[in-house]
């Protein structure tokens, strides 16, 4: 059981899966479904800290090595075309919106990314990010506990 905990987290954490993989894991494994929802959310909404160190600390230093600026100006430019609209235009709550919706490309990677790009205050995007997160949590929550029941 142990093993399925840590891995539920560490799916929760990794930016390929996030929560959206790490609880129906936890829940399809064994792990009680109250602490899956618990351990996928706080694992990632731990992600945007540890992002915000990243771009602020070591993204600067990484960006003199050309394959990593290369990538890094790609997901630049995917990032301020896919949601930079939304998000410049209703800020706040289109940061809620975006790392709400449960999809591929979506959450707190691309929530934290959008944060740096265009300098949303630190505090609100964080409470932001956490907002979303939970939301996306609860419907992957909800939507494999569904699944697990035969309702779905």
């Amino acid at each position: 059981m142990l093993k399925e905990i840590i891995v539920t987290i560490l799916w929760s954490l990794s930016p390929f899966g996030e929560a959206k993989v790490g609880i129906p894991y936890g829940m399809f494994n064994g792990v009680n479904i109250y602490w899956v929802f618990v351990l996928g959310f706080l694992a990632n909404v731990l992600v945007f800290p540890i992002m915000m160190f990243f771009l602020d600390r070591i993204n600067g230093y990484l960006l003199k090595w050309y394959p990593y600026k290369k990538s890094a100006i790609w997901v630049a430019r995917r990032a301020k075309t896919g949601s930079g609209t939304k998000i410049q235009k209703y800020g706040f709550w289109g940061l809620i919106l975006f790392v709400m919706i449960p999809l591929p490309g979506t959450g707190v990677y691309a929530g934290s990314i959008a944060t740096y790009l265009f300098n949303i205050e630190r505090s609100k995007a964080f409470y932001a990010n956490a907002i979303g997160i939970f939301f996306s949590s609860l419907i992957v929550w909800a939507t494999s506990l569904l699944t697990i029941n035969g309702v779905a």
